[in-house]
């Protein structure tokens, strides 16, 4: 009985999404100076990217529209001469209404780009200290490899040095003792 009433509700669900009708998406590309661009691609895809449902093109005006989509969820992306200028990860469309979705490219300047660029987070492992009963920790250094406050043993260098180091220390000794990385001897 219980599996009938959800077979019945998944039903009426059905019919109303087919009732509902299709929506569009539509909106006017514009460039850095404000005037319509001719001739852009506009694709209408999954969030994902793994199904394409609909691509337009701009019109002398810059106007697109895409149509006979179904409500939901989608990834829309701008191609101005085959290069992708901007992608929307989550535009909602609803039943039978358009969704309104613009481009306005403007122009950064270099030192609006650099401000704007979010450095990356990298993390190094130092290991602990022979004779400490304390393991090693993750430690944050920028972008340049300095390493941040509180991690004074962090240097930097090539995988040859290390190499280098390794062949030229006595089995058991610690690496960097004596080379002022703050290791202490056994």
């Amino acid at each position: 009985m219980k599996s009938l009433q959800i077979g019945v509700i998944g039903l009426v669900l059905c019919v109303a999404n087919i009732w509902a009708g299709p929506s569009s998406i539509q909106g006017i590309v514009k460039d850095a100076k404000g005037q319509p661009i001719k001739g852009a691609d506009v694709r209408i895809e999954s969030r994902d990217g793994k199904q394409v449902f609909g691509d337009a093109r701009t019109d002398a005006k810059g106007r697109y529209i895409s149509q006979r989509l179904q409500p939901g969820v989608y990834r829309v992306t701008l191609m101005v001469n085959g290069a992708v200028k901007a992608s929307i990860m989550n535009t909602q469309t609803k039943a039978d209404q358009p969704t309104q979705l613009n481009f306005d490219l403007k122009q950064t300047s270099a030192s609006q780009a650099s401000a704007g660029a979010k450095s990356g987070k990298h993390m190094v492992w130092v290991p602990s200290n022979t004779g400490s009963h304390i393991g090693g920790g993750w430690v944050e250094v920028d972008d340049t490899g300095n390493a941040g406050a509180g991690a004074l043993n962090v240097k930097r260098g090539s995988a040859e040095a290390l190499r280098q180091q390794q062949l030229t220390q006595p089995p058991g000794s610690v690496p960097g003792a004596g080379m002022g990385s703050g290791g202490s001897g056994p």
